[in-house]
């Protein structure tokens, strides 16, 4: 879906909103949200059934007991911190749908705070509520970037487009090119060296967010109220698809 569209689809759909649809998302959660920018790599020091405890530093900075911070693009809310590491729980629910499961002591995750109202904002909006796994099908460097390919579960791959926007394990990441469920990144050295994404390897499972625009419109445009006249014939003979 372009700019163009979801520009004009909101405006359409959301007259309410006025200017200030860039904070849909953080008005309908009114709840933490991200930017897909991570902060820092931290270390899982355990990892229970209830819990998870991350050796950090950065983040830290600020935090208290109730703070959000997104780990491997989760949502997690903190309950203990000390010197170098915070606690947070984590749902039976969040474990199942989640590649938490696959951590261990030793684990590398990517880690970053909730934005705040006077923050830049430099990847895309990401609520941490992840939409499920995708398996990593090759990684593997050109030119001194890197090709990343995922493969993503049929009911997700409706939501992704070529270049847009994608959250894998926390990272705003902008598609090269999608094929069927496979999704195709070109990665930055930056990126590549300052996030978990130097830790992975072929078959290895990361967790996926879509961009939650495409689900709005999505909900929108399915809706049994829509008023707005806006249907698949009318974007075609408009130009839009």
């Amino acid at each position: 879906m372009t700019v163009k569209l979801m520009s004009y689809l909101y405006r359409q759909l959301c007259p309410w909103m006025g200017q200030k649809l860039y904070f849909l998302p953080l008005i309908c959660y009114n709840r933490s949200m991200f930017t897909g920018i991570v902060e820092e790599v931290g270390t899982v020091k355990a990892v229970t059934d209830r819990n998870i405890t991350v050796k950090c530093s950065s983040v830290l900075n600020g935090t208290k007991i109730g703070d959000s911070i997104a780990v491997n693009g989760i949502c997690l809310t903190v309950t203990e911190i000390s010197e170098n590491a915070f606690t947070a729980d984590v749902s039976e629910e969040t474990f199942k749908v989640s590649a938490l499961n696959c951590l261990k002591t030793g684990s590398y995750v990517n880690l970053e705070r909730a934005l705040k109202a006077d923050g830049r904002f430099g990847g895309h909006i990401v609520s941490g509520h992840i939409d499920g796994v995708a398996k990593i099908k090759t990684i593997t460097p050109q030119n001194g970037f890197f090709n990343l390919e995922i493969e993503l579960q049929e009911n997700e791959s409706r939501y992704v487009i070529r270049k847009g926007s994608i959250a894998i394990n926390g990272i705003s990441l902008t598609i090269a090119d999608v094929m069927n469920n496979i999704v195709m990144i070109a990665v930055i050295p930056h990126t590549y060296e300052n996030t978990c994404l130097k830790y992975l390897k072929n078959g290895d499972y990361v967790n996926i967010e879509v961009d939650i625009f495409a689900k709005y419109v999505e909900k929108f445009l399915s809706t049994s109220d829509n008023r707005s006249r806006i249907n698949l014939d009318f974007l075609q003979r408009n130009g839009f698809c």
